[in-house]
């Protein structure tokens, strides 16, 4: 039996034999005679004893734990899974909690520039699991290969960094603790809200509230021993870290680069070119050599075509025929002005009127269009307009 359950410890917890299958082993392969309460009392007091124990830990101030954790929320009316990056600092208690739509390198970045925001300091050193957005590998001498983009945020705010061991939670326990407690308390019942924006305001005033709590073992607030902590963190630097993740990319025939699996455009005369991709939380930004050349809101699906119509309205104007069916323009919302001036233009040429529409919509926001289509400005000035923008 000691055999069997010492066994069980390097398998999956719920492939682990009971008291019921060990007796039943024991009885048909051991000749076992005895009644199956003698096996259960044995099983029972061998699992209690094997149980693992810990020792109560002191925390100095100005250190921290964090972590990322995982909750049911809705959003914009869309039930979906929450990745909540929770950062806390053990000597108080403090925390902060911020949620974002996936887990990944600039959440983890972003949750730190923010997390440290809040507190208005630095922690001397932080505690870390051995996630693939921060850990690249485990050397064999137990160090850690950190990820480019970590190792930067690291420098930036000058943090020690520092590792529990592989399936450990309990070295960590504190933020693992938090993660816990920030989803029991702060996001049941499921929590709505309209967008991920006031989602973490609330988060975040759930956060300060808490620092007026007075814990077990503890005689005053969380706020009050929060000023320690403060004490001992470094202040500041003078610009928050960008908070990205970087690639390089390559633009294709259809004047798009891929990042995280969804496609954005880039303006066509960048074709074929070799870019830089900046990821963040909400947004992608696409630049060649030191220009930004495209910027998007990011799409956390897969597979999707984000479009700037603006990008392309110099190719489809040299491929005219391809004006109503080009899938960058398609969706796109303009005011009545612009169908107004296409209707205009293609009574006066008697002709479909696409490559005026273009340099139409290149040239002219839809407000200023607005305000010039009235009955003294006929269509052919318009033309002519147009055609002497795109001449020069």
């Amino acid at each position: 039996m000691d055999q069997w359950l010492a066994e069980d410890r390097s398998r999956p917890r719920k492939q682990r034999h009971t008291a019921k299958r060990i007796f039943e082993r024991l009885r048909d392969e051991c000749g076992f005679d005895g009644s199956y309460t003698i096996v259960k009392d044995y099983v029972r007091d061998r699992k209690r004893t094997g149980k693992e124990m810990f020792v109560p830990l002191s925390h100095p101030p100005g250190h921290a734990q964090a972590d990322f954790g995982e909750a049911l929320v809705v959003i914009g009316g869309v039930e979906q899974k929450a990745h909540f990056f929770a950062l806390d600092l053990p000597h108080s208690d403090a925390c902060y909690i911020r949620a974002y739509p996936a887990a990944n390198t600039e959440t983890w970045l972003d949750g730190h520039v923010h997390a440290f925001a809040f507190f208005g300091a630095v922690p001397q050193s932080v505690l870390y699991d051995n996630d693939r957005c921060l850990v690249a590998r485990i050397l064999p001498d137990g160090s850690r290969q950190r990820t480019q983009r970590f190792s930067a945020m690291l420098s930036h705010y000058v943090i020690r960094d520092r590792y529990g061991r592989p399936g450990k939670g309990n070295d960590k326990g504190a933020v693992e603790g938090l993660v816990g407690y920030g989803r029991r308390n702060f996001m049941v019942p499921i929590p709505s809200f309209p967008d991920w924006h006031a989602f973490n305001a609330h988060l975040e005033e759930q956060c300060r509230k808490r620092q007026g709590d007075v814990l077990r073992g503890h005689k005053v607030s969380i706020g009050e021993r929060l000023k320690a902590d403060l004490a001992a963190m470094r202040d500041l630097p003078g610009t928050p870290f960008e908070a990205c993740e970087l690639q390089s990319g390559q633009v294709t025939s259809t004047s798009v680069v891929r990042y995280r699996g969804n496609d954005y455009s880039v303006p066509v005369a960048c074709g074929h070119r070799a870019v830089w991709i900046k990821g963040f939380v909400t947004r992608v930004v696409i630049g060649c050599g030191a220009e930004v050349i495209a910027e998007h809101s990011r799409s956390y699906d897969t597979g999707d075509m984000v479009f700037d119509p603006l990008h392309y309205l110099a190719l489809i104007e040299r491929k005219i025929m391809s004006f109503d069916q080009a899938a960058p323009l398609q969706g796109w919302e303009l005011p009545e002005a612009f169908k107004t001036l296409r209707r205009l233009l293609e009574a006066r040429q008697g002709k479909p009127a696409s490559a005026s529409m273009c340099r139409s919509c290149a040239f002219w926001s839809a407000s200023r269009l607005t305000c010039c289509i009235l009955p003294s400005k006929m269509p052919c000035e318009w033309e002519r307009s147009a055609s002497m923008q795109s001449s020069t």
